[in-house]
């Protein structure tokens, strides 16, 4: 069973989101969270997106979380499931573990984040997998070590146009530090996020526009900090592929609120990194785009009704 298939026979049991339940949604319209870490105890899921005006999410869980994911209110959740492939004896059965995903409800497969190239053997089975459903792959770009996340990740961004080529039924979703740090054409080799005014015709950018099956996910502090190097460009490039891109949080706050927040950049400190995304959507883009951004993408590219 593909992943339309399953999407459509969980239809019947009401996957799709119940907007009559949020008259007046605080940003205007109902917002999915395309990039959400499973959180424990399980109540902490629904206290983040209450809290930060979220109507939906999208659980990232590995394997060993998919059972409790899967057992989360259809309304409100749907999932991605992720294994570490920097396994190589493991490979195999983690294989096995993301077909079994697929086939009890997961979506797609991410966030794939292992010390791996991005076009190495263990990403092509992924790739594979995922062709033969019909799944997006959210992959986290990775290529200079940071104090919150050590170690690369998912290495060779700049060969990724023949990925795109070679697996065109895959949706890639790029996301992290380097994949936003290439919207510019400089690209500094010692910094994982740069600031000061983009140059035009970086990679990121150019990809968008070429390739039909590259979408972009603007989590975490790598998409507010895009977003916030040069407005001028952001909001250029928000309306030119407002079509492919999608709101994500992976915020760790406890309550929507900032509460717990240990992000050490100024931008986000003590603050909820949806909050502060979403207000800097708002502020950059038209209602129409702020929308397609925060709900109708996601939705079409999930097939969520």
């Amino acid at each position: 069973m593909n992943r339309r298939q399953f999407v459509g026979t969980l239809a019947g049991v009401g996957i799709a989101a119940n907007l009559d339940a949020q008259e007046t949604p605080e940003w205007g319209n109902p917002v999915i969270d395309v990039h959400h870490h499973w959180r424990t105890p399980v109540e902490l899921n629904t206290a983040h997106m209450d809290g930060a005006g979220i109507t939906r999410a999208l659980l990232l869980t590995d394997a060993s979380q998919d059972a409790q994911a899967a057992a989360m209110p259809k309304d409100r959740f749907a999932r991605y499931t992720s294994v570490n492939l920097a396994q190589p004896t493991r490979l195999d059965a983690n294989i096995e573990l993301l077909r079994k995903a697929a086939a009890t409800g997961s979506l797609g497969f991410g966030e794939m984040k292992s010390q791996v190239q991005v076009d190495g053997p263990e990403m092509r089975r992924v790739f594979a997998l995922a062709s033969e459903f019909g799944f997006p792959v959210l992959i986290h770009f990775q290529e200079v070590t940071q104090q919150t996340s050590v170690g690369t990740f998912n290495m060779g961004l700049t060969r990724l146009p023949a990925l795109l080529k070679e697996y065109p039924k895959v949706t890639f979703v790029g996301h992290a530090d380097f994949f936003w740090a290439n919207a510019s054409a400089d690209v500094p080799t010692d910094q994982a996020y740069p600031t000061g005014t983009i140059k035009r015709g970086g990679l990121t950018d150019r990809m968008l526009s070429d390739y039909e099956n590259l979408w972009a996910d603007l989590a975490a502090y790598s998409g507010r900090n895009f977003l916030a190097r040069d407005p001028e460009f952001s909001i250029d490039f928000l309306k030119r592929h407002q079509s492919k891109l999608m709101f994500g949080s992976d915020c760790f706050c406890r309550d929507g609120r900032g509460t717990g927040q240990t992000n050490p950049f100024p931008l986000l400190a003590g603050k909820c990194v949806a909050r502060e995304t979403l207000t800097a959507l708002k502020q950059l883009t038209t209602p129409d785009v702020f929308k397609k951004v925060t709900w109708d993408n996601a939705t079409r590219l999930l097939e969520l009704g």
